[in-house]
């Protein structure tokens, strides 16, 4: 730590450092000599020589203008590894849990993304267990899943769901249709299991992540889950480089310890938003929309880092916040082409009391095609998605007139469609304690055959009530 830095002004979170007669890296931790809290990382050049921004990490109420500071020489880092399994950390690598220090392999938070030569792809279909999702907009295994909407529509339950389904459900559930990752988790390599989960909290309530880990643990799958933490009240580098931290979590889990990887990550939106705000800091300009001009790369730099490789499998489920529900903002936009299934929830769909909230008309799967699904899946999804197009159509016509003036034929597309709704609510396990409703697991088999009868008019005489948070449907509701 021979070589000493000079700040020369300091602006929220970014401080604008001057390196004399050495060239930093970008990337590597600053700190002071006899204050230890004081902790920056190098960003990117202030544009004057020998000047770069530093990003605050901690101690910013102890640094002040003309303060000398020594570059250490190492590159901003996370723990990895077996250490991290079972914790909550924050992104300097501290434990928020309670437990001990954690000691281990560390890895640099800024790599490369794997090179296009390594990527592997596969196209084969995850289950999840709900149906809307397996129906409409099936995952891939290895691919990426986008949850959207608005405040308070429902992402962190269904994130939540999703996560239960596949992580705390046992391999030996009382389903058949255990997702590929329940089985493989049930595999042994060299005595550990073969699949472990990365759960990134940026900007989200405190709140939520004690209840997650209380959840966790009570389903005795904490020891299989990573968890990494940088709250809604922390400053935006720390939002900004957690969500980072903990893609390299994930890519060492991926690439030294060849396991497969369930990522999961709430929220995206608060990980472009916490760039933007260190964007404005280092008096960047804008782009027209408003956003930081570097909004596309940095997604491209966290959603290119989360593939699947030859040594094993990333699959991310991201929840992604729409601000003032609209889908068309920018800071949305920009995840949409990482996606490979995009499930967007809908506040109208929430206040008609369906649950989850999913507008099933602009959600989406790339995966949805026979090659793939299956014939019958594939054809089933095409006419329900005609039908509900259909009825929407109608809906109009059935506020001003009334359903019974509707030709027989239209009459027939509408309730049809009003039961597929109904039919794709479902109790969430996660959401018991609340609801009342045991949560149940459907297999996709079973709810293709169910919409299949629907549209076919095998449930006609069933009462709509009767289709309302159940599972599979019962037998006895034929006509």
């Amino acid at each position: 730590m021979a070589n000493v830095s000079t700040v020369l002004s300091i602006n929220g979170q970014i401080a604008n450092v001057l390196f004399t007669g050495y060239t930093p890296d970008i990337g590597e931790i600053v700190r002071h000599r006899e204050i230890p809290d004081i902790m920056l990382y190098i960003y990117a050049s202030s544009g004057s020589p020998f000047s770069y921004y530093c990003f605050i990490l901690s101690g910013l109420r102890h640094l002040s203008r003309g303060m000398a500071l020594s570059p250490t020489g190492t590159l901003l880092s996370v723990p990895v590894g077996r250490a991290v399994i079972g914790r909550v950390f924050d992104v300097y690598g501290n434990p928020v849990d309670g437990g001990k220090k954690l000691i281990g392999k560390k890895r640099p938070v800024y790599l490369p993304a794997p090179s296009y030569d390594t990527i592997s792809v596969t196209k084969t279909v995850w289950e999840t267990g709900i149906k809307v999702i397996d129906f409409f907009a099936p995952l891939v295994r290895g691919g990426k899943i986008g949850l959207f909407g608005g405040a308070g529509v429902g992402k962190t339950i269904l994130l939540t769901e999703i996560m239960h389904n596949i992580v705390m459900l046992p391999s030996f559930a009382p389903h058949s249709g255990a997702s590929p990752f329940a089985k493989a988790s049930a595999d042994k390599s060299e005595g550990k299991e073969k699949t472990v989960s990365v759960f990134a909290g940026v900007g989200e309530r405190s709140r939520e992540g004690q209840e997650l880990l209380s959840e966790l643990s009570e389903k005795k799958v904490l020891r299989k889950t990573a968890l990494l933490f940088g709250a809604m009240g922390a400053n935006a580098a720390v939002r900004f480089t957690t969500a980072m931290a903990a893609v390299t979590v994930a890519e060492h889990f991926r690439d030294r310890e060849k396991r497969d990887v369930l990522f999961f990550i709430d929220n995206v939106f608060r990980f472009a938003q916490a760039g933007n705000e260190l964007s404005t800091l280092t008096n960047a300009i804008p782009s027209e929309d408003g956003y930081q001009p570097t909004l596309t790369s940095e997604m491209a730099q966290f959603h290119e880092r989360l593939v699947s490789t030859d040594k094993g499998v990333v699959s991310a489920i991201e929840a992604i916040y729409v601000p003032g529900d609209d889908l068309m903002d920018q800071g949305v936009q920009a995840m949409f082409p990482y996606l490979d299934s995009i499930l967007t929830l809908s506040r109208s769909v929430y206040q008609e009391g369906r649950l989850p909230s999913v507008d099933i008309l602009h959600t989406s799967s790339s995966i949805l095609n026979p090659d793939v699904v299956g014939d019958l899946h594939y054809k089933t999804a095409i006419e329900a998605h005609a039908i509900l197009k259909k009825s929407e159509n109608l809906e109009r016509m059935v506020a001003l007139v009334g359903e019974s003036e509707l030709s027989q034929e239209n009459q027939t597309i509408y309730k049809r469609a009003r039961k597929l709704k109904w039919y794709m609510t479902q109790p969430f396990f996660v959401a018991e304690p609340q609801t009342g409703r045991k949560g149940v697991y459907v297999e996709r088999e079973q709810t293709v055959k169910d919409v299949a009868g629907i549209l076919s008019g095998a449930y006609d005489d069933v009462p709509d009530e009767a289709l309302w948070y159940i599972g599979g449907i019962n037998s006895k509701f034929k006509s």
